[in-house]
């Protein structure tokens, strides 16, 4: 699932606000325990601008197919202005939320297995997008955070999810319609659906 980041809404193509000398304020209620459904655990958190190097290294370790479906471009690692511009969020306007498995060892920085976030692109209405490690896929995960997210938004006043997703991508969009969502074949781009969740 994805915004096109060559045709994204403003707030992803700026810098989010809130990063001039002063931190953002980190949504705690969002650092929640999942347990899937083959029973491996991981911890979903916001994401933070020091999580540069795990999120390069997410992306990077899609496969193609799975990096194109997210991005909708093909390439292999994040150019250096959109990791900046997915890691460092204000969790206000832009609100991301990365999952790592739980480990036992506490010295080593667990991989982030998931990505998932919107961008406002109104009052009411704001851009979604969510990614899943392919060793990761199809137990649940990217479901939970979707749902943890579009509630984490309905309290924020948004009252619609918008996004893109590629008409073959049949888990996406089983994911999608498992959630109610609304889905209209684009009248721009060929091959692409029109996603709406109403919360």
């Amino acid at each position: 699932m994805s915004v096109d980041l060559r045709d994204a809404p403003a707030a992803l193509q700026q810098p989010s606000p809130g990063f001039a000398g002063t931190a953002p304020r980190v949504p705690v209620g969002l650092i929640q325990p999942l347990t899937l459904a083959d029973g491996r655990r991981v911890r979903v958190r916001p994401i933070l601008p020091q999580d540069s190097d795990g999120e390069q290294a997410f992306v990077t370790g899609l496969s193609p197919a799975s990096r194109y479906r997210r991005f909708h471009v093909g390439m292999h690692a994040l150019p250096p202005d959109i990791l900046h511009r997915l890691t460092e969020v204000d969790h206000r306007s832009h609100v991301a939320l990365v999952a790592q498995p739980e480990v036992d060892d506490a010295d080593d920085e667990p991989p982030i297995v998931a990505d998932a976030r919107y961008v406002r692109s109104g009052d009411r209405e704001a851009e979604f997008a969510v990614a899943v490690d392919d060793r990761w896929q199809g137990q649940g995960l990217g479901r939970q955070m979707l749902r943890r997210l579009a509630r984490h938004a309905s309290r924020h006043g948004i009252q619609e999810l918008r996004g893109d997703v590629l008409a073959d991508n049949a888990p996406m969009i089983g994911l999608l319609c498992s959630l109610g969502a609304e889905l209209r074949l684009s009248r721009e781009v060929r091959g692409l659906l029109q996603a709406r969740i109403a919360l």
